[in-house]
């Protein structure tokens, strides 16, 4: 099967290898550039990137403005990276069409959870292939589910949920958001059967079931484990 080609777009030569070896590692294709036009160069020159991973301050030309013009000629997903955590950014990038705002420092290994999230959403990888973060593999096809190589017996609902955990990897999930996904918007039971399913998911997943960390007020988030 050919791998997927993304463009990795950043000024500094450290952090365009660190993503591009993590990238390479999960079998996709890399493409770099130091700088907006050099990007630009390449979009136009490759006519099935797949993704685009774009930094905000740039030389010659910022991530602002390469998103803008990609933007008059294509819907290829962009995941932008900012040094800036201020929400105008955010909503900047989102009013451009931004699939994604990561602020730096981040985790590699979110950030491809993250692209692979936004490719299987966009249809370009194959939904049926194993979900991997930090030693749990997940098959949906096989409906199956292995920690460090050993088989997990997960409920149809655990399943559902550990799945919907590690499609948004780093993300926090309200309790309504994943009762409306997992349990579909007719379902009008009590929350609390969510902290239940969790509390019995990160049983069965053992020491990984610290993976799955409650945000207090909100819900719950899948995130890497501490360093």
């Amino acid at each position: 099967m050919e791998r997927l080609k993304i463009l990795v777009v950043d000024d500094e030569s450290r952090m365009r290898k660190l993503v591009s070896d993590f990238l390479i590692r999960n079998n996709y294709e890399v493409l770099e550039a130091a700088d907006g036009e050099k990007a630009l160069d390449i979009f136009y020159k490759e006519k099935n990137l797949a993704l685009i991973i774009l930094d905000v301050m740039m030389p010659k030309m910022d991530g602002w403005q390469v998103c803008r013009e990609i933007r008059e000629h294509s819907q290829i997903p962009i995941i932008m990276l900012t040094a800036r955590s201020d929400e105008r950014d955010e909503l900047q990038g989102f009013d451009l069409g931004v699939d994604e705002y990561i602020a730096k420092p981040f985790s590699p290994k979110i950030l491809v959870a993250r692209v692979g999230a936004i490719l299987r959403r966009s249809g370009q990888e194959d939904k049926e292939e194993i979900l991997a973060f930090c030693g749990i593999e997940l098959s949906k096809a096989a409906h199956q589910v292995t920690v460090d190589g050993h088989d997990v017996e997960l409920s149809y609902k655990e399943f559902e949920l550990l799945v919907y955990f590690m499609e948004n990897i780093g993300l926090a999930l309200s309790r309504e958001r994943i009762l409306n996904h997992v349990w579909n918007y007719d379902y009008f039971g009590d929350a609390r059967t969510i902290d239940t399913h969790v509390k019995k998911l990160r049983n069965k997943l053992g020491a990984k079931g610290d993976l799955i960390q409650t945000v207090w007020g909100i819900g719950y988030k899948m995130c890497e484990e501490e360093a």
